[in-house]
């Protein structure tokens, strides 16, 4: 397992943050399908402007961005796991994949830990890191969803600031079938510029040999509706969403996981 602190004056990221420690490392998650809720780190780095975890976590949105390092949260997930079962959530609220794991790998220490139990796990990510850890994914019990809402990098650099552009999604994408691994699409939440290359969007997709999917717009909530409004961005319309879903279906998609 790698020493925190051997990171904080070298690596590849750059960003805000700050060191912290849990008190727990689970807590119990309200998404279908998930038991538990892991969060390496607080915070988030990509700055997506459809982002409702900080609403959702009541988080102050003008700090979101500062990246709290949980630093001792794998120690705490090795204790708390002798009386856990169930499927444990990586990714509910804040991203395990984003900049700073490859500068403290929290998520890859977590996983070593998670592997030695046996644990199942369910990954969720907007990030081609990812594919870094492969190596200890092949041999788990592990699903791992990968956001991808659009494939215009324009729009992506808009709306995602600081995740990776969609074509290293889709790479990583394809990586992770190529390897075996349990893969699927979030293709959530699509925004309005996805209306009238719905085609194409899916066709991009299948290419990377990935055939699960799961399709929504966008959930408001008061804050991120203003911000979303403010920026001139809205959710796809219903009848687009009904021609991704019909696109997906058509070139072999499994659109109903959950």
């Amino acid at each position: 397992m790698s020493n925190l602190y051997d990171y904080l004056e070298t690596g590849e990221w750059e960003g805000k943050f700050t060191t912290v420690e849990c008190t727990r490392a689970l807590s119990p998650s309200k998404i279908p399908g998930l038991d538990f809720a892991l969060n390496p780190y607080g915070g988030c780095n990509h700055g997506c402007i459809y982002c409702y975890a900080p609403e959702f976590t009541h988080s102050d949105w003008s700090t979101w961005r500062i990246v709290k390092v949980r630093s001792n949260i794998a120690t705490r997930l090795a204790k708390e796991l002798k009386n856990v079962k169930g499927v444990i959530g990586l990714g509910s609220s804040t991203d395990p994949y984003q900049y700073a794991e490859a500068r403290f790998q929290l998520t890859r220490d977590c996983l070593t830990v998670l592997k030695r139990f046996n644990c199942t796990v369910h990954i969720i990510t907007k990030s081609d890191l990812v594919t870094r850890d492969i190596d200890l994914l092949k041999d788990m019990d592990v699903t791992v969803g990968v956001t991808i809402t659009g494939i215009d990098d324009r729009i992506s650099k808009i709306t995602e600031p600081g995740a990776p552009l969609p074509a290293k999604r889709l790479a990583a994408v394809k990586e992770l079938v190529d390897a075996g691994i349990s893969t699927y699409i979030m293709a959530e939440p699509l925004l309005h510029p996805i209306e009238g290359h719905e085609e194409e969007f899916v066709d991009a997709l299948a290419a990377t040999g990935v055939r699960a999917m799961d399709i929504e717009g966008v959930h408001y909530r008061p804050e991120l509706k203003a911000r979303m409004e403010r920026m001139g961005f809205r959710s796809a319309s219903r009848e687009s969403l009904m021609k991704v879903r019909f696109y997906a279906k058509s070139r072999g998609f499994n659109t109903d996981l959950f």
